[in-house]
């Protein structure tokens, strides 16, 4: 088997880790396979979100591989891709979602933290344990930890080295839903389904004007939005959604798991 599997569902891909037997932990093969995927899903047109998980149900991924970490610094192009493969990638325009289960740490959180929202299981845990190590985050954990938490939320599991669970994950804004054991998978199969049946050029402008505007001033960031968005104004897509609205069709609100079961009961 590949140490990254991959599978078409509909317009979304899932990019799977695939060696369960050391917890889903990144040697040099498996970032290079990795960074192959992601290049591939950027210029294919056929394809509008990924989905990054682990294989097996005890890890999402647990970091570098510890044992072989020669593999990943001597890999051909690590310095421009990152040793974990893909955190120097920064060019994608489509969504990314990481499905969490189990064990998301060290390198693995940082691959999380790539990825632009997180969907964690019950049980998943969250932390930079290699700090015993005197490993350092070098796969943009202490650049997107902090703008994804907070700064002190940031500096707490970067120098603490302290492992959380998902409910204290959600709080701090890490991971955006808590689904049942087994769940995070076909949540974010879910969510990608529902993404790719939305005008594409208005949510690519919008992540886009997000991620470009991150260090502009407020005033520079607002222009920078009016400038992107001028395709999307003018979209075909959005005005045949448009006329569909004005005959009447509404779809349902997306909403996550627990408010979605509290709206059947009611």
């Amino acid at each position: 088997m590949a140490k990254v599997e991959t599978e078409r569902r509909g317009r979304a891909i899932i990019v799977t880790i695939n060696r369960p037997e050391v917890r889903n932990c990144v040697d040099g093969e498996t970032a290079r396979l990795l960074f192959d995927t992601v290049r591939s899903f950027r210029d294919d047109p056929a394809l509008d979100v990924l989905i990054l998980t682990g294989a097996g149900d005890v890890s999402f991924c647990a970091g570098a591989d510890l044992k072989d970490v020669e593999s990943l610094m001597a890999r051909p192009g690590v310095d421009e891709s990152g040793p974990m493969g893909i955190s120097r990638i920064t060019d994608l325009e489509k969504p990314t979602i990481a499905a969490v289960n189990g064990y998301c740490l060290a390198g693995g959180l940082e691959l999380a933290c790539w990825c632009d929202f997180r969907i964690a299981s019950e049980g998943a845990s969250f932390g930079d344990p290699a700090r015993r190590w005197g490993v350092p985050l070098i796969d943009g954990g202490t650049q997107r930890l902090p703008r994804i938490v907070g700064l002190g939320n940031a500096l707490y599991l970067i120098e603490t080295g302290i492992v959380i669970d998902a409910d204290r994950a959600l709080r701090m804004g890490l991971v955006q839903e808590i689904v049942p054991h087994g769940q995070a998978l076909p949540r974010a199969l879910q969510l990608a389904d529902s993404m790719s049946e939305y005008p594409q050029v208005s949510l690519r402008n919008d992540r886009r004007a997000v991620y470009e505007g991150l260090s502009l001033p407020v005033e520079e960031g607002i222009s920078l939005e009016a400038e992107i968005h001028r395709s999307s104004l003018t979209d075909r897509e959005m005005a045949d959604k448009l006329r569909r609205y004005g005959e009447g069709h509404r779809p349902p609100f997306p909403r996550p798991p627990s408010e979605s079961r509290a709206v059947e009961e009611r």
